[in-house]
């Protein structure tokens, strides 16, 4: 049978979930494409706020790799925007001239920061909360700039205001409402909320009424409508969203606030659905994640002509994200006419607790303080459960008491753990049993719990242990691997040195895999691992790279690619820059911009010219995309400065061009500083050599990103030989010991440095870990020349990856 054309526009959390319980119900049903707007493959954007309090990271919150794409065989397009829905030819067409056939559409297209209409929001410093880039902007400005102003205190600006606390700015938030989340908590709560985010640093306007933005080219404060002016040099917009809307109005689909859409999430138009933010349905545009996967399953089953019960809306719950506070807020939470309340309230310990009920029934709740109750009043609001028998003070007391029972015993089947994906504990339960889950990531892996915001861990650790009784290993959750295995990363890395494992297929039919294929999480970390264990006998599998590493070039927001040759110790030649400023006009480069890392960037080089761009550069690859050696940053030194006291260029070289190539669990950067003027900032990176009277000192553990760490002293010699020796045991130690994407900084810490010391200068293991790293660089052929000289290589790599992508 012939596919349908199926296709998606929107990349975004509900519409990729829609296209996931697609593919539970039918494989074969359709051929999909997907249009994203944005570069990055699908992603947690609920989690966007951890990603700027510094809790993760962009690779952590990413749902489905470019890797899931492929493997379901599913076309995406990044970068790009649909611009016209011919409904009558149903076709989509797109900003760069696609012209795509559908026989099914999906609008999945989101919504967008509320941006106040008021003098001066255009201005530079001024942004919303939406999306990575908006994040990424945060986090930038928090180099520069001191005072930051969050415009919205709701749930989203209060999450936005802790990541810039985080990040050392000066926060105040600006409400125009008398208390803070005033559309999920009372004012007991509110005021609650208010006190602890005030200890934590942050300050408040309330009842401020935001009228214009002060500055000239940039933000330089807020005026409000009293007169009052608040200086300040960043501005965070979170006064809410608006649903996005432009294309299906202009494509003459009916809009009201939102794509109105009926019990099975259809449009006006035939063959045409919305879901997620853009939808609405019975008056309702919803925000939160938790209604846009009840629309998604509803809308995946509708799709496929399977028989469903229709959406007949959502109650919503909300969960604030921000580290130390416990806040929840279900259904109607505020009393009135036949809405009667019931709360507590302990001063002394911070915690408040408040239901709603209409008669014999619970609607709402609120929590403070303890949310460990949360799911079960959720559970109880959604079944609008009969409460007359139930003396209903005791509903507030949480469960176990004295007797020391289980929350989670307590619980039905048929009661959700997880609100954000709809997993119940009879679910989970299947799971433990018929999959054979014994971890909280397995349990994710198999069942979505716990996969979008987090907060359900805590229940599905207890249900493990209460299922698995007498067999639940307490110490079997430590971090797994990945969701798809129960084992470490240190019990995987001995399976596959005691069993010969040779491929990322064999270690996952060996050592019992939940999943046939693995996950973008466990595949690479697998490639790397069997690498460094087996270094002479394994061959790369470039199907288990990261896309970047597969192309050996870094993918930039519109879709195009920067290449970065490698100018060992940021030492170049006139012929080599002859060669890139050759390579850049003829394939109409946009930008080249001298990196951090004292190399060139060649911007805008578009994936079927990369080969072409590497053979003419003739030049190796700076690994600017690698989980590798990526610079060795040097001063001029000796030879040039009149303060220099070591030849720090040559040593630089020497290193670069010793460690190059080889994997490691993360980039590693390097630096080498003549003397302690330090100009190379030797202080900040992986492994830094700093050049004193009569030797080196040499430095380990830094960090200069987001989580700034400066770098430990590991010791001091006198020779560049002994640097060199002590710099490759370091580096083969942290190879073989490192977690697969763990920073050396993160590395140190959870080693301790003393123990990594005993270990990089007692001789006789320092010369052992040399040997071992001599054995696996005699392997490593640069890769950036098998694209050259390779036609299989060739084929395999731009064909599968690049025409697929």
């Amino acid at each position: 049978m012939e596919k349908k054309k199926l296709v998606l526009v929107g990349n975004g959390m509900a519409g990729v979930k829609t296209i996931e319980e697609i593919l539970n119900v039918s494989k074969e049903k359709f051929e999909i494409t997907i249009i994203g707007d944005e570069p990055y493959p699908n992603y947690n954007r609920i989690q966007l706020s951890k990603v700027l309090q510094g809790d993760t990271t962009l690779e952590d919150i990413t749902l489905n790799d470019w890797a899931w794409y492929q493997e379901n065989d599913i076309q995406l397009y990044t970068n790009e925007e649909v611009t016209k829905i011919d409904s009558d030819k149903q076709l989509v067409m797109t900003r760069s001239g696609l012209k795509l056939p559908y026989d099914e559409l999906i609008l999945a297209t989101g919504s967008r920061p509320f941006i106040l209409p008021i003098p001066g929001a255009d201005k530079e410093g001024v942004t919303g909360f939406r999306n990575i880039q908006d994040t990424d902007a945060m986090l930038k400005a928090s180099k520069t700039y001191r005072k930051a102003a969050v415009i919205g205190g709701g749930l989203l600006g209060l999450e936005a205001a802790r990541g810039l606390l985080n990040l050392g700015m000066d926060v105040t938030v600006v409400h125009l409402g008398e208390s803070l989340m005033d559309r999920q908590l009372d004012q007991t709560a509110a005021n609650l909320l208010k006190e602890e985010l005030e200890r934590q640093g942050m300050k408040f306007l309330l009842k401020k009424n935001t009228k214009k933005i002060l500055g000239k080219k940039r933000v330089e404060g807020l005026r409000f409508s009293d007169g009052e002016e608040l200086a300040c040099d960043f501005v965070i917009m979170a006064v809410g969203i608006k649903p996005n809307v432009e294309l299906a109005i202009e494509s003459g689909i009916h809009v009201n606030r939102g794509i109105v859409v009926n019990d099975y999430l259809q449009t006006d138009i035939p063959h045409i659905y919305a879901v997620g933010e853009c939808a609405e349905h019975n008056g309702v545009a919803y925000g939160l994640v938790a209604p846009l996967f009840e629309q998604a399953k509803v809308l995946a089953n509708a799709i496929c002509d399977v028989e469903t019960a229709p959406y007949n809306g959502s109650i919503v719950s909300t969960q604030l994200k921000v580290s130390g506070v416990e806040v929840f807020s279900a259904g109607e939470y505020i009393e009135g006419g036949e809405k009667k309340a019931l709360s507590v309230f302990d001063d002394q310990d911070g915690v408040y607790k408040k239901l709603v009920f209409n008669g014999q029934k619970l609607v709402g709740a609120v929590l403070f303080g303890d949310s460990r109750d949360s799911n079960r009043l959720l559970s109880l609001i959604k079944k609008q459960a009969d409460v007359s028998d139930t003396t209903k003070v005791s509903i507030l007391q949480p469960i176990g008491g004295e007797t020391g029972e289980s929350l989670v015993a307590s619980m039905s089947a048929d009661e959700i753990i997880c609100g954000c994906n709809g997993v119940s504990k009879g679910t989970i339960v299947q799971a433990i049993h018929e999959k054979g889950c014994t971890t909280v990531d397995g349990i994710k892996s198999c069942t979505s719990a716990t996969r979008s915001c987090g907060g359900c861990k805590s229940l599905v650790s207890e249900l493990l242990e209460v299922t698995l009784g007498d067999n639940f290993d307490a110490s079997a959750q430590k971090e797994t691997l990945c969701g798809c295995t129960t084992l470490s990363r240190d019990e995987v890395v001995e399976e596959i040195r005691e069993k010969h494992l040779m491929t990322t297929r064999e270690v996952m039919h060996v050592l019992g895999w939940n999943t046939s294929d693995g996950c973008s999480k466990c595949r690479p970390a697998l490639n790397y691992y069997i690498g460094m264990v087996h270094p002479l006998e394994y061959e790369d599998e470039n199907e288990s790279r990261f896309v970047n590493e597969r192309l050996h070039a870094n993918i930039q927001k519109d879709g195009s690619f920067g290449v970065v040759p490698r100018m060992y110790g940021g030492v170049t030649t006139p012929e080599q820059l002859r060669k890139i400023a050759d390579v850049a006009e003829k394939y109409n480069a946009r930008l080249l911009k001298v990196t951090g890392g004292q190399r060139i960037d060649i911007f805008g080089i578009e994936k079927q010219d990369l080969p072409k761009v590497w053979e003419e550069l003739d030049m190796p690859s700076g690994y600017a995309y690698g989980k590798t050696l990526r610079t060795v940053k040097t001063c001029v030194g000796e030879t040039f400065c009149r303060f220099g006291t070591q030849d720090s260029m040559s040593l630089g070289i020497a290193l670069e061009k010793k460690l190059e190539r080889v994997g490691t669990p993360h980039k590693f950067k390097m630096a080498v500083s003549a003397c302690p003027r330090n100009c190379a900032e030797s202080g900040i990176k992986d492994f830094g050599v700093v050049g004193v009277d009569g030797g080196w000192e040499m430095y380990v553990g830094g960090n200069g990103g987001t989580h700034l760490r400066a770098a430990d002293l590991l010791g001091k010699v006198k020779t560049a030989e002994e640097v060199i020796e002590y710099a490759c045991a370091y580096f083969q130690y942290y190879r073989e010991t490192g977690i697969y994407m763990e920073r050396t900084s993160k590395w140190l810490e959870r080693m301790g440095l003393e123990n990594i010391k005993a270990v990089i200068e007692n001789p006789k293991e320092r010369r052992e870990l040399y040997a071992r790293l001599d054995l696996a660089l005699k392997v490593h052929e640069e890769p950036w020349k098998k694209i050259i000289n390779s036609d299989k290589l060739r084929t395999e790599l731009f064909e599968k990856v690049v025409v697929q992508q």
